[in-house]
């Protein structure tokens, strides 16, 4: 050893260790600048948006925004009530019709899923995700619009929407219950618990709140899309909860009013920009509370 110093040759595999050292700490540095900079400009443009909206929305709640219907073209006042219930009557319906299916769909692959069968279902969840929302009010238009009912109505809309939010359920929920540790399932199993009770009181219920987290992002996914609710439910200037009849919604009427030549109707058009903004918030708030973990007394 006290040759080998003597020689030179420590002092310079340390001087060269010492520059890889340095060499990796500024690019930790950088990395995390970098990364830490990303995040503050999502925040950022997250943090403007919403200011933009609340700052235009603002001026047009009141209570007949809230509680009454749309007036004729050129006249001031009036609100947007039956688009409000229009897109959750429409949410609910699509929720019933795509939130099972895409939980089913999710149980299928994240359990059963092995072979060629499933990687067809899979390539074809990815397909759906990846369909513009307006290729899919085409096919809703196509198929129900002009054949089945035969006119516009909510049912069309509502399907379309749990078209959109069954790939998004999918998808979040198959990675979710994937999550699940195998000993828990093995545990149940041991005990004699059939696979299928399995799958629903352990597997599931461990799995709760990402669970519910996919449901709410389909549902703030759906709620939020125009171009399939155009070519499906239209539009109603009036209160209706008729499925087979059109059906107001808020993105539609923040279309209708956005594109109008009317200041009155611009202001409402970001006051129902803004509604829908707080349902999605809601939903969240709502799922945070659910999926709490209570604290350890």
């Amino acid at each position: 050893m006290q040759r080998i110093m003597t020689a030179g040759r420590l002092p310079q595999t340390l001087r060269r260790h010492d520059m890889t050292y340095t060499r990796r700490k500024a690019a930790d540095h950088l990395a995390t600048f970098l990364i830490a900079l990303s995040a503050c400009a999502g925040v950022a443009a997250l943090v403007v948006i919403l200011g933009y909206v609340i700052v235009k929305g603002v001026p047009a709640l009141n209570l007949d925004f809230f509680t009454k219907r749309p007036l004729p073209i050129g006249e001031v006042g009036g609100g947007v009530a039956p688009a409000i219930l229009g897109t959750l009557y429409m949410l609910g319906i699509a929720a019933l019709i795509g939130i099972p299916i895409g939980m089913g769909a999710a149980i299928y692959l994240s359990e059963y899923g092995h072979g060629r069968f499933a990687a067809v279902v899979s390539f074809v969840i990815d397909l759906i995700a990846g369909l513009p929302s307006i290729v899919v009010g085409v096919f809703v238009w196509a198929l129900l619009v002009r054949h089945l009912v035969g006119q516009y109505s909510a049912l069309a809309g509502s399907v379309a929407l749990a078209i959109i939010m069954i790939p998004i359920t999918t998808r979040t929920v198959e990675e979710i219950l994937r999550l699940v540790p195998n000993s828990l399932r093995e545990a149940a199993l041991a005990l004699g618990a059939p696979r299928w009770r399995m799958i629903l009181q352990v597997v599931v219920p461990t799995a709760r709140a990402g669970v519910i987290t996919g449901v709410v992002l389909s549902l703030a996914r759906a709620g939020g899309e125009t171009a399939p609710l155009l070519l499906t439910a239209l539009g109603n200037q009036f209160f209706s909860f008729d499925l087979f009849s059109p059906m107001a919604s808020l993105p539609v009427q923040i279309y209708n009013y956005a594109v109008s030549p009317y200041g009155d109707w611009h202001t409402k058009a970001w006051g129902a920009s803004l509604v829908l903004v707080m349902i999605v918030a809601v939903l969240s708030l709502v799922v945070r509370l659910v999926t709490r973990t209570p604290r350890m007394r």
